[in-house]
């Protein structure tokens, strides 16, 4: 079992940071490596229960999907979601928290995850370097670019 643990502090309103979070389409404008946010069932009235799949470019030109289930919703605070995975045992679990502060919010990310099949459980650590490094990039990338469009729910500023 592997987990990584991240925070960032951002210049942002926890408000809108949660707004930009929840505008799937938005993905691909700072994630580097989604293509594409699929809402397959949007969940309760706050968002318990959302499935979505995720399709996102691996290295060497390859895509990958992720069928993601959301729960423990708590708006504009954070969440919890399970990575579905086609064999038992490979799913993957994380949290988005976002915690205010007087000059923004600081995000907290963690995910866990474990291989059990070969030959992937062999390449786990390189695999989720990968990953963990392009997740930090996401985050990152969510505060520049709230940074850079200042109109994006300014209401929530």
């Amino acid at each position: 079992m592997r987990e990584h643990r991240y925070h960032i502090d951002m210049p942002h309103p926890p408000e809108r940071i949660w707004a930009l979070m929840q505008d799937y389409p938005r993905w691909t404008e700072y994630a580097p490596m989604v293509i594409e946010v699929e809402v397959l069932w949007p969940g309760d009235a706050d968002g318990n229960g959302l499935l979505r799949r995720v399709i996102y470019q691996m290295p060497f030109g390859r895509r990958g999907s992720a069928l993601e289930l959301v729960s423990e919703v708590e708006a504009a605070r954070g969440y919890t979601y399970k990575m579905i995975s086609r064999e038992p045992g490979n799913d993957q679990t994380g949290r988005v928290r976002l915690e205010p502060r007087t000059d923004g919010a600081r995000l907290h990310f963690e995910e866990r995850y474990h291989l059990t099949s070969a030959p992937w459980k062999w390449f786990e650590g390189p695999i989720y370097g990968f990953i963990n490094l392009q997740n930090e990039k996401s985050m990152r990338a969510l505060s520049d670019w709230l940074t850079a469009h200042p109109e994006y729910r300014a209401d929530l500023a």
